[in-house]
């Protein structure tokens, strides 16, 4: 619950370890007062009344103090706000008084018919924030930017930035750096989330894995976005971050409409790198993942398998093998619907390909049911291809600039989501589908860029790269009503959509097209620094790896790899022998076992993917499990040993597979010392408290 000063204009939100505070000054400057360990409403006050530096007429005292920076008045520092009506830009609000709402704080502030309300609401340790622009004039008022917050820092010597940078097959690999003066800008201009960047990231001065202040930020929005984290001259150092990329307009406001930006939460933790992490995946179990509680099938996709060569007959057949080695969930991957017999036809007509699915899906679902496995399916909703009866219809659907050429990116185009007509369509195509046939789960994928972002009959065109975010949110919010009991995936050429926004309206998420298991692990290790292992979708597939890098590994490194995340399988299980298939069953059986440990538990990572022996440890209740990951031998040396975490060191745990007992702060050898002794293999080490 938020506090309230006497004065009404100093505010205090607290978490269990954590506090955020807030003031108004008299002259109306919303200044920001601490972010970071607990403290008292008395001790907000007393940091309430310290006076503001002066300067010359060079700097401004607000800036790196401010809590949300608009455009105007003596300010020199990135705005989080930039408006612009009857021909003026810039804003100068008064305060106007606040509300509360159970855990959310609402600040309240005019300028002319602009209303702007900053909210705050405190969840655990994560401080969530966004805003709301509302125009309450006569006249149309165009927002140029409008960021969801501003976060500011406190002094410190030697800031250094965290960030998880990529690209396709290569997204979440984790990057720090020492933070110099100036701005360091990471976003995505792309109309979606991006493989490029995660919208996170983190400071620190000298943290480690388990010790040391960590501040952290992440992004809730599906779009093109940007995050700067700027050191200003003064060596104060904020981060400023919102939907859009530039500043050239997000959207024109008419009389009484509104605008709420994407969600920006931001956590302090003592706990080092490892403490941050785990908050974070405690904070989307608890708050942003839908029905995180529940745990996520294993898994079988058909695409390495059959790529867009797929009948019901072999669908059915490689059902049969998956439900043999324990998979739950059979998907049917692309290539079932329309003419879609390769990737440059069939997008936008979501009806059952005639000849490969006579009948529909539904037989094939029923098969798959009576297996006792679920049914899934591939779908590309906001993609079309110039070769399907959707864009002979409506070639004016796609996003397009008048007098250009139309980009085509794997043979596809882009539909205009932001059109009341397109979202209207994709509801009744997507609902009817679900309805026809009893389908469980969705893969929803989106395979390439805004290029052609244009409407030529649309007043203010540029709207629509927020536009077709807010309907692709609320097609999701739809569709998950209507259906409660379809889960979906999101895709994006792998990586390329993943965020909080995305989280919140989808179980999992595919983490990368890149399925070798020895690439995984950094990836899997940069994902797991702000999204935890219960959204991690990772397969395992045939080996050599022929579509990316031709390497050889084995069965246990693949299925170990893949098992710190949602498990999956996407080899072609026609063509494993009946060895590989008895040893696939084993490591699922494992999996199941040990399944609630890694979806829900705490996650510690004991050694990073750098080379060597890599391993993670997952800890819920009594339990623990250890995946360790051996990737090449030197000079004939065993692994070493791990020092665990998370345990009680009063306490004694019994090693399953040895029945070894240890203490809690044990060193840990078994199955690494004996059991590792070569180039890319993996051990799985359970131990539970006695």
């Amino acid at each position: 619950m938020p506090e309230s000063a006497a004065d009404g204009r100093t505010w205090l939100l607290s978490g269990p370890h954590s506090s955020y505070a807030v003031h108004v000054t008299e002259a109306d400057e919303l200044v920001h007062l601490h972010w970071g360990p607990r403290l008292a409403l008395a001790d907000a006050e007393a940091l309430a009344v310290r006076p503001l530096p002066d300067y010359w007429a060079f700097e401004s005292p607000l800036d790196g103090r401010e809590e949300y920076p608009v455009e105007g008045g003596a300010r020199f520092v990135r705005p989080a706000l930039s408006v612009r009506t009857a021909g003026r830009r810039g804003t100068e609000w008064t305060f106007t008084g606040h509300e509360t709402e159970g855990d959310e704080l609402r600040l309240c502030f005019r300028d002319a018919g602009l209303a702007v309300t900053l909210h705050y609401r405190m969840r655990d340790d994560v401080v969530e924030r966004w805003t709301t622009l509302r125009n309450d004039g006569d006249e149309p008022l165009e927002l140029l930017r409008a960021d969801s917050a501003t976060w500011t820092l406190p002094d410190r010597d030697g800031w250094r930035l965290s960030q998880l940078h990529g690209r396709w097959a290569a997204e979440s690999r984790l990057t720090r750096a020492p933070l110099t003066y100036g701005e360091k800008v990471i976003g995505s201009r792309r109309g979606h989330t991006g493989h490029q960047h995660l919208p996170w990231v983190a400071l620190d001065t000298d943290a480690t894995e388990e010790r040391g202040e960590v501040y952290g930020c992440a992004l809730g929005w599906s779009g093109s976005w940007r995050i700067a984290v700027a050191q200003l001259p003064d060596a104060r150092v904020q981060v400023t971050g919102g939907a859009g990329y530039d500043d050239s307009g997000l959207l024109q406001l008419a009389a009484g409409e509104s605008f709420t930006t994407p969600l920006f939460a931001g956590l302090w933790s003592d706990g080092g790198f490892g403490g941050a992490s785990r908050a974070w995946h405690a904070y989307q179990r608890g708050y942003v993942i839908p029905d995180a509680e529940r745990d996520r099938p294993v898994l079988f996709n058909s695409w390495e398998a059959t790529f867009f060569d797929i009948s019901q007959e072999q669908q059915a057949t490689l059902a049969r093998r998956a439900a043999a080695i324990g998979v739950e969930l059979f998907v049917v991957d692309d290539g079932w619907f329309g003419a879609r017999t390769g990737d440059h036809a069939g997008l936008g007509d979501w009806r059952p390909n005639p000849d490969r699915f006579p009948a529909g899906l539904k037989p094939l679902a029923d098969q798959v049911h009576a297996l006792g496995m679920q049914f899934g399916i591939w779908v590309e909703p906001e993609m079309v291809n110039p070769d399907s009866d959707l864009y002979r219809a409506h070639p004016d659907w796609v996003q397009f600039q008048p007098g250009r050429k139309r980009t085509e990116f794997r043979n596809q185009l882009v539909l205009n989501l932001a059109r009341e007509d397109v979202q209207e369509y994709l509801w009744q195509q997507l609902d009817t589908l679900l309805s026809s046939a009893p389908i469980d789960y969705v893969k929803w994928d989106f395979n390439r860029c805004f290029t052609d972002a244009g409407w030529p009959d649309d007043p203010y065109p540029q709207r629509l790269w927020v536009d077709h975010v807010r309907a692709l949110y609320a097609l999701f919010d739809r569709l998950r009503a209507a259906h409660p009991g379809v889960a979906f995936e999101s895709c994006s050429g792998g990586g390329g959509r993943i965020d909080l926004g995305i989280a919140g309206r989808t179980d999992q998420v595919w983490t990368s097209d890149n399925t070798d298991p020895l690439d995984r692990l950094a990836i899997q290790h940069g994902f797991s620094q702000v999204h935890p292992a219960r959204i991690m979708a990772a397969w395992v597939t045939d080996s050599p790896n022929t579509q990316l890098n031709g390497r050889v590994s084995s069965l246990r490194f693949r299925f170990v790899s893949a098992m710190a995340g949602v498990l999956g399988v996407g080899g072609d299980l026609s063509e494993w022998t009946e060895e590989e298939l008895a040893e696939a069953r084993g490591w699922v059986e494992l999996y199941k076992e040990i399944r609630p440990l890694v979806q829900h538990g705490d996650l510690y990572r004991l050694r990073p993917p750098e080379g060597g022996l890599s391993a993670v440890q997952y800890v819920r209740g009594d339990e623990s499990v250890v995946l360790a990951w051996l990737q090449a031998q030197r000079y004939g040396e065993p692994a070493p040993v791990l020092r665990l975490r998370g345990l009680n060191p009063a306490e004694s745990y019994e090693c399953m597979e040895t029945g070894e007992v240890h203490r809690g702060a044990v060193l840990l050898n078994h199955g690494l010392r004996t059991g590792l002794r070569g180039d890319l293999d993996a051990a799985v080490i359970r131990l539970r408290r006695i």
